[in-house]
Order: C-alpha cells, then structure tokens, then sequence
C-alpha cells in the first residue's frame, strides 16, 4: 500500500486513516460516511451538524448528535422554523450541544429555508441539493488528494445561499456533500468506498 494512505485495522481491513481514529469514528465511517443520504430530515441534519461543526472537531458533533437531536426537535424543519426566544436560550444553555448563537440562528433560518424549498423547488431540498452532485468523481488514493471544496459545492453554497440558507460555505457544502453520497472520499480500496 506504498502508494495510498490507507490503514489496515486490526480487523484486517483497510480504511482511511482517520476511520481508525476512535470506535465511534470506525461506526460512522464504515456505515455512514460516503453513503447516500435522501429526505429533508436526514439532509436538514447533516447539513446542521456540517455547521456546527465548522472549526471544530467532527468527533466533537459525532458524540454529541442525539444531544443535537433532542435539541433540534429531531431536526423536523416545521417544528425548528418555528423556534423563538425561548427556544433560542433554551439551546443557548444547553451544555450537550455547541452552544454558538451564529450557529443556532443559522440552524433556526435554515428549517425556515427548508420548508420554504417545499413551494419553490420541485422536489424541495432533497433534489436541490442531489442536483450538484458530480458526474464523476474517481476515489482519491491520498488524504492530500481530497479537496476542502469543490466547483460543485461552491455551485451548492450559492444556490443554499440563494434559498436563504446560512453558514454554508464551499467548504461545509462539501463536507455536507462528503457526509451524504454527493461524493465518495473514501479512499481507492477502502473497505467502506464505493456505496453511490
């Protein structure tokens, strides 16, 4: 494997570096990372956690996501479009979340954004944001070779933005794409590559 920075695990396997990291970081990637995500739910969730996480730690969101959860109202876009003072200070105290006032509005706006794709996107934000995913894209034999952003997600930011979506720039549009299927990072020969 002189020519990739794929690790094999003690289970033999090989995977990508940082999937090696922690158990919690070996579940998320073998079963999820890289995988096709459907439904504004589950879009509206990965598209939230990318933000939160931005700056941080992915491991910090991971073990923090049924936290997200409760808080986010299971990420249901009615119920956080909703949200108002109170439940602004509410997540603004809860300690098992990232307690970032530009990241809760954001997230707040973004449900609002979310429910408003329902009448102006045929196929709301499900087949907005499927629609930037690249034709191609051939799995990369390096972690060098994975790139923080993306035309396509520079093209995805714009359009979120457009629809009044907030803290979503190329590079989280790409680590959303990353997390969802739009693309498939995962390195040539990784045990978990090549689910789209």
């Amino acid at each position: 494997m002189a020519d990739t920075d794929l690790v094999v695990g003690e289970d033999g396997k090989p995977r990508c570096p940082w999937g090696l990291s922690t158990p919690d970081y070996v579940a998320y990637h073998d079963t999820e990372w890289g995988r096709p995500v459907h439904g504004e739910r589950a879009l509206f969730e990965r598209i939230t956690l990318e933000a939160f996480q931005s700056g941080l730690s992915w491991l910090t969101i991971l073990r923090r996501r049924e936290n997200f959860r409760t808080a986010f109202a299971g990420f249901d876009a009615d119920v956080v479009a909703g949200f108002g003072e109170r439940e602004r200070a509410r997540l603004l105290a809860d300690a098992g979340i990232v307690r970032n006032r530009a990241k809760i509005d954001a997230a707040i706006t973004n449900a609002a954004a979310v429910v408003a794709l329902r009448d102006t996107v045929p196929g709301g934000l499900d087949a907005l944001i499927w629609s930037f995913a690249p034709e191609r894209h051939p799995a990369p034999r390096r972690l060098a070779d994975v790139p923080a952003s993306t035309e396509e997600s520079k093209a995805l930011a714009k359009a979120l933005k457009r629809h009044g979506f907030g803290f979503v720039g190329p590079t989280t549009a790409y680590a959303a794409m990353q997390a969802c299927g739009l693309v498939d990072d995962h390195l040539r020969g990784c045990v978990a590559g090549g689910a789209r």
